[in-house]
């Protein structure tokens, strides 16, 4: 091998091993567009109207505002797309960047990267949601990984749950997860009363924090060689 050859970004390196892990039990790679519609974004997901993520200070929203377009908040526009063009069953994961019009700190960036997962067909359960994120973590941290859900709310999912990761002698939060709200099917042209689905979606760079013990997002995205050579 050449030693001044470049090698993967820790992100991508983990963008691949997430997509191998949830490949193992039958759930495909997708992408959307990171310039999405406010339909996809929000009204499709079951987000009211006057929902404050909507706001600009969450928000970056793109001119001519007569569009309404934005730059994606989550990855979650993609499970609309999808659906609309795939009839179930079908599972999928989707790693991509997001953008969220916030502060800069360690532990908070104005783009970062998520992973989606949805699972739909005429039967699920959040058994089901919860041994699937069970060989996500085990897959991704290793064996000594167990999961606890939290009730919580999203509008996209009912019941909903914070999912926390029992790891090395801590709780650490993780991700939103639920049962699909039966208004998103509807919004994507699936009829609810025949299929169910469950989705989940969380920070792929809180991952890589965790795993690699990485104190500060800004560290990931600065191009620093120190810390991108290491792995």
């Amino acid at each position: 091998m050449n030693p001044n050859e470049g090698h993967p970004h820790i992100i991508s390196q983990a963008v691949d091993d997430i997509i191998r892990i949830m490949g193992e039990i039958g759930f495909k790679p997708v992408s959307g567009p990171e310039a999405e519609s406010e339909f996809y974004n929000f009204d499709a997901l079951n987000f009211p109207k006057n929902h404050p993520a909507r706001d600009m200070q969450d928000t970056f929203w793109l001119k001519p505002e007569s569009e309404r377009k934005l730059l994606r908040t989550h990855t979650s526009p993609v499970q609309i797309r999808y659906l609309e063009a795939h009839k179930p069953p079908c599972a999928i994961i989707v790693p991509g960047k997001v953008y969220r019009n916030e502060a800069t700190d360690a532990t908070h960036e104005a783009q970062f990267y998520q992973v989606e997962g949805l699972l739909v067909k005429e039967k699920v359960s959040m058994a089901e949601l919860k041994g699937t994120l069970l060989h996500l973590f085990k897959g991704y941290f290793g064996e000594d990984v167990d999961i606890i859900f939290r009730p919580s709310f999203f509008p996209f999912v009912e019941p909903g749950v914070e999912v926390a990761m029992k790891w090395k002698g801590r709780t650490l939060e993780m991700m939103g997860a639920g049962l699909m709200h039966p208004n998103v099917l509807r919004a994507a042209g699936i009829d609810p009363e025949k299929y169910q689905g469950f989705a989940f979606g969380g920070g792929i760079d809180r991952m890589v924090m965790l795993k690699y013990g990485i104190d500060d997002i800004r560290m990931i995205y600065n191009g620093d060689l120190r810390l991108v050579n290491q792995f």
